[in-house]
């Protein structure tokens, strides 16, 4: 993540400052207190902020998130703000846990990129690849409530009425295995766009995926990367959902594959390391109707490694062609590695 001068955040600021005035319909001025950028997501740069104004003698405070596309980021074109914001705007009201979006700003002129400012969400992210955050989850499980809480909140994401919120426009897979073509397809393009070669167990997972894609026989949202480190959480309870940019109309054991996945906790037979995997199975599946399917979850395992090797492969590309000087970007090459050698020990080398 490249750093910003005192001066670059005083430029925002003064800019947001004014963008604000004119959303909020205030003839006052709106000052922007306690902004704050935060290391976290590898698509857009992030920033906490107050918006503070006077209104008919008593002062008004908002606070919010910013969220600006460098548009040099990892999922390149594949993760736009416009989208979520529609897609934010579409959950409210629906039950979700994800933030209020309040404005879209296509144009990079105005706020210096593409840029989504939602609602700040009282709550908590802790890491959970550290210790601390590990030491977190782990106690919470301990407590109970938080593993019912992330289970219950990802039923909710399944349970959601796609059509009548109007998350169509995502786009509506057809009857047997298109979803899977379709995601495979997705994650191929980017994997041409990194520039990088493609390693021949690369080309072996891809053709295995092709040929054993399963068939789904319910739809529903799709939030595709749900975990704890993408969950907000207030006391005991997530309190949002974070990171809708990967998004789809799909089979819901693609979500429920994430949670299962080994590489979502470290040390522990804790599912995301918060909730027990029977608790999870004998909750989720009387909240949704949905029994969990494991041969369908195991292949969806396969594509998240196949997944995770374009993201690396994409990353790694922005570095070495210098359009992204975050050292974090630099040191995906060596992940790309990694998620082959899962995939090469899933298919059987």
């Amino acid at each position: 993540m490249a750093d910003t001068t005192p001066a670059d955040r005083a430029e925002l600021a003064s800019v947001l400052s004014d963008y604000l005035a004119e959303r909020l319909a205030t003839t006052m001025p709106v000052e922007v207190c306690d902004m704050e950028r935060i290391a976290v997501g590898w698509s857009h740069e992030t920033w906490l902020l107050d918006a503070v104004w006077s209104q008919d003698g008593s002062e008004q405070r908002m606070g919010l998130c910013l969220r600006r596309d460098p548009g040099n980021a990892l999922l390149r074109d594949k993760s736009d703000l416009g989208e979520q914001f529609r897609v934010l705007k579409c959950l409210e009201g629906t039950g979700v846990l994800a933030p209020r979006a309040h404005w879209h700003e296509p144009d990079p002129a105005v706020l210096g990129a593409p840029a989504l400012i939602m609602e700040r969400v009282p709550g908590v992210c802790p890491s959970p690849w550290r210790r601390a955050g590990r030491e977190f989850y782990a106690a919470a499980a301990e407590r109970g409530v938080l593993p019912a809480s992330f289970t219950d909140a990802l039923a909710a994401v399944h349970n959601v009425d796609w059509r009548s919120a109007g998350l169509d426009f995502l786009g509506v897979p057809e009857d047997g295995n298109d979803f899977a073509h379709r995601e495979i397809d997705k994650w191929h393009s980017l994997i041409d766009a990194s520039g990088h070669e493609v390693h021949p167990i690369l080309i072996d997972v891809i053709g295995w995926l092709r040929h054993h894609a399963p068939p789904v026989d319910r739809l529903t949202l799709v939030h595709g990367a749900y975990r704890t480190g993408n969950v907000l959480i207030d006391g005991d309870r997530v309190s949002a959902i974070l990171d809708w940019e990967l998004q789809v109309i799909g089979d819901p054991m693609y979500d429920v594959a994430y949670v299962l996945t080994e590489l979502n906790r470290e040390g522990t037979e804790l599912l995301s390391n918060v909730v027990p995997r029977e608790l999870f199975f004998e909750r989720y599946q009387q909240a949704t109707g949905i029994e969990i399917d494991e041969e369908r979850c195991a292949y969806y395992q396969l594509l998240y490694a196949m997944r995770s090797a374009a993201f690396w492969m994409s990353a790694a590309g922005l570095y070495a062609d210098g359009s992204n000087d975050d050292l974090r970007l630099a040191r995906t090459h060596w992940s790309v590695t990694v998620a082959l050698e899962r995939a090469a020990t899933e298919l059987g080398y």
